[in-house]
């Protein structure tokens, strides 16, 4: 049996599509006060635990600069999943949680701190039985990340052993441009071994975003017509309709495209126009994403294929909300964009002469996610004009949230003598499909972690080709002055639409 999986038969026919079951390990948080590790990591941990995909003897280990007690971690972790686990709450299974929770209070830079962390740790290899397995999550601001590593390796937590693993997840920014990601990705791997760091995006642990590959490589219907011939182009957008919250000292200075499109969206690019890989382990769909990352082209003219902007005040939801630039923490002179658009090209046999169009921002027209196919028109309508003057482009949407799902859009005949053709929809949603809940992202890529899993989490390599498509445009922007205003609640600056219509095109309207 593998010290990082054991297989539960019963759970097997029960659960296919989380089917292994981590083995004996600890889970160290580093950063338990923030919101991430409130809403969604202490809450996802309980919700894996419920669904038995966690071994009895598991240990959820706390470091914060905090003068708590054991008792008193356990009680935010508990108040943390009644307010937002997802799965039913049960006394048995958060008793059994609760037995192996500790808490070690201290600084980054406290050596103290560190060895009693090492301490506990081995004290709950003991009591708990965990093995030596240990996960270390930075749920905490990338600056901490080196001295967090270095304080690791000072106290030989990292150190790997036989027969047991060390590894340790990151979240982004994975720097803020390509000098600072090397630069990051050195101090990290230092330490642990690329193949021990795992550097989360939760947004590839989203059920629509695994769907995406089965959409395209399990069915002939579609993959035989994704490619230049019958692409017009595609349009993947990120919209939220909040504005930044209490992020001000975060997101200032960060901006749409970095805290954004580096990422989420370059991904979801990459998910959308790579080859099929040989198999779905990690080295061979990382290896398809870089090869779609390596050949992204930016065009040569940056002034008519990139938007900016900033949200400005205005209505939302039936209320008048605040500008950017009144947002609490923010300066009136701030530059930052909050919305950013980008064309981008794929120079690949299947994608060459395709543009992608990436957009993201707040305070827009509704909170969507999606991949957007629009094909080409056909090229002959034996048709008169007035017949297919409603007509649009076909086109096959994927819904990553708010409504998980995937969308047709085709022609069909509207019912009457007359030959009248119009635009409908054959819709797809999971929760009219399946009975079973989608898990949460971060279950999914909790559970990878604990298990060794890879796929589904970017390498640096990766990390490094997003900046090198990125870098170009912040630069440039940097020397264009500041972002154009757009009325909080619509959908972005003029500018974005002007970008479209230069290329005869639009944005969706989602």
């Amino acid at each position: 049996m593998s010290p990082a999986t054991w297989h539960n038969p019963l759970r097997d026919a029960r659960d296919k599509r989380l089917a292994r079951i981590a083995g004996p390990c600890a889970l160290i948080l580093f950063g338990v006060t923030g919101d991430l590790a409130r809403k969604k990591l202490m809450p996802a941990v309980y919700d894996l635990a419920n669904r038995g995909l966690l071994p009895p003897g598991f240990a959820l280990v706390g470091f914060a600069r905090r003068d708590w007690a054991d008792e008193d971690f356990g009680k935010v972790v508990y108040e943390a999943v009644r307010e937002n686990a997802r799965t039913p709450f049960r006394e048995s299974v958060w008793a059994q949680l609760a037995a192996g929770i500790r808490f070690v209070p201290g600084e980054f830079d406290d050596d103290a701190a560190f060895d009693q962390l090492a301490q506990v740790i081995s004290e709950l290899d003991t009591m708990r039985g965990t093995g030596g397995n240990h996960a270390f999550y930075l749920s905490v601001p990338p600056r901490f990340f080196p001295m967090v590593c270095q304080q690791l390796a000072r106290s030989g937590l990292s150190q790997q052993a036989p027969h047991a693993w060390r590894r340790v997840v990151i979240e982004k920014p994975f720097g803020h441009d390509l000098a600072s990601a090397r630069a990051l990705n050195s101090v990290v791997e230092e330490v642990f071994p690329h193949d021990s760091v795992f550097r989360i995006d939760h947004y590839l642990g989203k059920e629509t975003v695994q769907n995406l590959l089965a959409l395209r490589f399990a069915n002939q219907l579609f993959e035989h017509i994704s490619n230049a011939n019958y692409v017009d182009h595609v349009q993947i957008t990120m919209a939220e309709d909040i504005g930044i919250g209490g992020r001000a000292g975060y997101y200032d200075g960060i901006g749409a495209a970095r805290d954004v499109i580096q990422n989420h969206l370059i991904q979801l690019m990459a998910l959308t126009a790579m080859e099929e890989p040989v198999s779905f382990e990690a080295h061979d769909l990382r290896a398809e994403k870089e090869k779609v990352l390596s050949a992204v082209r930016l065009p040569e003219d940056l002034g008519r294929a990139c938007a900016r902007g900033q949200y400005v005040a205005g209505w939302q939801g039936g209320q008048l909300v605040k500008g950017y630039r009144e947002e609490e923490g923010i300066s009136d002179s701030s530059t930052t964009e909050t919305f950013a658009a980008i064309k981008l090209g794929v120079d690949t046999r299947r994608w060459a002469g395709v543009p992608f169009y990436l957009r993201t921002g707040k305070r827009l027209g509704r909170r969507v996610t999606e991949i957007a196919v629009v094909f080409k028109r056909a090229p002959h309508l034996p048709f008169a004009r007035t017949a297919t003057e409603e007509l649009g482009q076909n086109a096959l949407v994927i819904r990553v949230q708010p409504d998980e799902g995937v969308t047709m859009r085709f022609g069909s005949k509207v019912p009457g003598t007359a030959m009248e053709v119009r635009d409908v929809t054959m819709d797809f949603g999971y929760g009219h499909s399946f009975t079973e809940s989608s898990p949460e992202a971060y279950e999914r890529l909790l559970l990878d972690v604990l298990v060794g899993d890879p796929p589904l989490f970017p390498r640096h390599r990766e990390v490094e080709l997003a900046w090198e498509i990125l870098d170009p445009v912040e630069r440039f922007w940097a020397r264009h002055g500041r972002p154009d205003d757009y009325v909080a609640g619509t959908w972005g600056p003029a500018s974005a639409d002007a970008m479209m219509a230069r290329d005869g095109r639009s944005w969706r309207r989602p």
